[in-house]
């Protein structure tokens, strides 16, 4: 029995000064990650799921406008003082009167058939990103439209907003930068949110704004300087 507990103990022995003669011999540098004694007890290493890039946010788009929609410095004769802003519906532009007989132009997307209107208002408060909440006339005639939305890229009103005394109509940006110089809108008039955030740099609150009707067939008074 001694003798059996003595050889036990010796190859025990054996055992564990072997393993110390290869954890010494199979050392690493002092800088290097120690090697495992056992390395058949290495946890498993699951290999991280591949990086997806961002969906690009699908309104997030631009276009190119035609050339008499793109904002540019027009001679534009005018009693209005300097500041005014004018709506021509017919020709879907806005004018920003500088003075000296010339404005700036903006291509507009104004309201539909049955939506536009006419008059003279002020800007009564301005936002930036802002909110959307859809008034009752338009939710009765589209009930699927969401009560509130939240200001961002998705939002119809775009980068800024500019309202229009106590009515329901705004100068404001779109995320559909393809319906500017169309009638598609409930009676808001809509820039790109590049031209809207210019306009809105230029304006403030108490500008006086002249809508034109569209039955005001003039020509076109813009004309480009060149």
């Amino acid at each position: 029995m001694f003798n059996s507990f003595g050889l036990n103990t010796r190859f025990a022995a054996a055992i564990f000064g072997a393993l110390a003669i290869g954890a010494t011999g199979f050392s690493a540098p002092a800088a290097a990650a120690p090697l495992p004694l056992f390395p058949f007890f290495l946890p498993q290493i699951e290999a991280a799921p591949p990086v997806q890039a961002a969906p690009r946010d699908e309104e997030d788009r631009s276009i190119e406008l035609p050339a008499r929609l793109r904002r540019q410095v027009v001679s534009y004769p005018t009693r209005e003082a300097p500041g005014t802003v004018i709506i021509d519906t017919p020709n879907t532009y806005l004018y920003l009167v500088l003075g000296n007989g010339q404005a700036m132009r903006y291509g507009i997307g104004i309201g539909r058939d049955g939506f536009t209107w006419s008059g003279t208002q002020t800007i009564s408060r301005k936002a930036e990103w802002p909110a959307w909440t859809p008034p009752p006339q338009m939710i009765a005639r589209q009930p699927y439209l969401p009560r509130h939305m939240a200001g961002g890229p998705g939002n119809p009103l775009g980068a800024r907003a500019m309202y229009l005394g106590g009515t329901i109509y705004r100068i404001h940006g779109t995320n559909a930068p393809e319906t500017i110089g169309t009638r598609v809108s409930s009676g808001c008039l809509r820039l790109t949110n590049e031209d809207v955030s210019d306009l809105y740099s230029r304006v403030s609150v108490g500008t006086k704004v002249i809508v034109l009707p569209m039955t005001d067939r003039r020509a076109d008074l813009g004309g480009t300087i060149r």
